[in-house]
């Protein structure tokens, strides 16, 4: 592109070769944006002081900077351009509203159970379903993501799981349900990878671990909305009515499309190889990625396999196991969820820290201890357990802030849709099945004890990252 062009003239050692890289792609972004002013440029990729002095960086400076960075909790969003900007906020809404949609089945769960006369089985699979679809849902995305553009298909998913999770409140019976939810769960697949690509593409590497991060958080955000929507509706209609209530909220994120249409663009760095990318699931097949797809394959799968057991089984285990009631469970989520969001927001710095697989070795070990504990911990120590709740709730979530950076930084551009959108929704379909064995093991064991279980998805996380690379300041190409 031209701004590649204006922009070239800067002088940086040869040391310095990222951030060569990183300058023309910002200038490119910058160019596109209507900014083009020189010193923009230099801010994002090489710092205002060196605009400012016009001095050469020496080889080793980046490393400075990069520390620098770390100080200033919000480097990562000015370093944007406006629409790098636009698509952040973008992203953050639709993975928001995507958590939202995607708790009101859990929440409401023990309603649901009571008014088609389920079992723990059954309830199971209908968490498995949606997951499996949404696994389906996130490959196709992954797909129309590198053939019709990433802001094209984030509207595609975002109406998709709007309409079906409404839908599901029609639902006359559980054949119904199922099928209803199935089809929400395409929506929800997809639109994760597709936001999480859209604005890796537009930050540079040394911030991108964070800004994933910071989208990540959006998740605790929504779930943090359910369960208020659920606390407010459930105390104030009979559940066999509640239930449906709430899925009917779950029609709100249509509006977000409204946004999306106006003022998002795909970045620059997908529109220079947009012709490269023809869309197809065999570029990840090839020899060059297959082991990258199958390793990156079993660490979603580690990492949702552990996640969605505690998701789904959580709400279920305080109601039942625990005998609390809508106001006592929503105080114990309160606890997990506050432990999520700062989980959330803070992953991401302890990727660009201590890299992306040392940040999921540690979370991957520590998530597995406290879910342990949270579960088989004595009624007795209830209040202790609750408080537990927090750095449960921080590490299972903390794991997850690196996924849109490290998933981006696996894949060249050509593959970058295809890439995450498979392996990470390959990862939730077999993480999916956790749930419903989890669901037929409690009926034996009661579901603390069958959730027990459930932390053994963490040792898959732990095993798959010697097959992978390690990827931090990884520039995008």
């Amino acid at each position: 592109m031209g701004s590649r062009g204006k922009h070239g003239g800067r002088a940086v050692t040869s040391g310095n070769k990222a951030g060569v890289d990183t300058a023309g792609q910002v200038a490119d972004m910058v160019g596109e944006d209507g900014a083009g002013a020189s010193a923009e440029v230099a801010d994002a990729s090489l710092g205002a002081s060196d605009a400012a002095s016009g001095r050469r960086r020496r080889p080793g400076d980046r490393t400075g900077r990069h520390s620098a960075a770390g100080a200033d909790w919000f480097a990562w969003f000015r370093e944007l351009p406006g629409k790098g900007r636009r698509a952040f906020v973008g992203a953050f809404l639709g993975f928001g509203l995507d958590s939202y949609d995607f708790w009101v089945l859990p929440l409401g769960l023990a309603a649901i159970a009571g008014t088609f006369g389920l079992d723990t089985g059954q309830t199971g699979l209908l968490s498995t379903t949606t997951l499996v679809f949404s696994a389906i849902g996130g490959v196709a995305a992954g797909v129309l993501a590198d053939r019709l553009g990433r802001v094209r298909t984030l509207m595609i998913t975002v109406v998709t799981y709007a309409v079906f999770t409404a839908l599901c409140g029609l639902a006359q019976n559980y054949e119904t349900l199922l099928v209803f939810r199935a089809l929400q769960g395409l929506g929800f697949g997809g639109e994760w990878a597709t936001g999480a690509i859209l604005v890796a593409e537009y930050t540079s590497a040394r911030h991108r671990g964070r800004v994933a991060a910071v989208i990540q958080s959006s998740w605790a955000v929504g779930w943090g909305m359910a369960v208020i929507a659920y606390t407010v509706v459930f105390n104030l209609v009979d559940p066999d009515l509640a239930w449906r209530i709430l899925f009917f909220t779950g029609a709100l994120p249509a509006l977000l499309v409204v946004y999306l249409r106006r003022g998002i663009e795909d970045a620059p760095v997908f529109t220079r190889h947009k012709a490269e990318a023809r869309g197809s699931l065999r570029a990840i097949f090839r020899p060059d990625l297959i082991r990258t797809t199958a390793f990156a394959s079993l660490l979603a799968t580690g990492c949702q396999g552990g996640y969605y057991t505690l998701a789904t089984w959580l709400p279920a285990f305080l109601s039942k196991e625990r005998g609390l009631t809508v106001i006592g469970t929503g105080g114990y989520m309160f606890f997990l969820i506050s432990g999520a969001f700062l989980g959330y927001l803070t992953g991401g710095y302890f990727t660009d820290r201590l890299g992306r697989k040392n940040t999921f070795r540690l979370f991957a070990v520590l998530s597995a201890v406290l879910m342990t504990l949270y579960t088989q911990l004595p009624p007795s120590l209830g209040a202790y357990v609750m408080y537990l709740g927090f750095p449960l709730g921080f590490c299972s979530s903390a794991i997850f802030s690196g996924f849109g950076a490290y998933l981006a930084e696996l894949y060249p551009s050509r593959a970058r849709g295809a890439g995450p959108g498979f392996t990470y929704n390959f990862g939730r379909a077999v993480g999916a099945f956790f749930p419903t064995v989890i669901g037929f093991v409690a009926l034996r064991y009661g579901i603390g004890g069958a959730m027990g279980f459930g932390a053994l998805a963490y040792g898959v996380t732990f095993v798959s990252l010697f097959g992978l690379p390690e990827t931090r300041d990884r520039e995008l190409s």
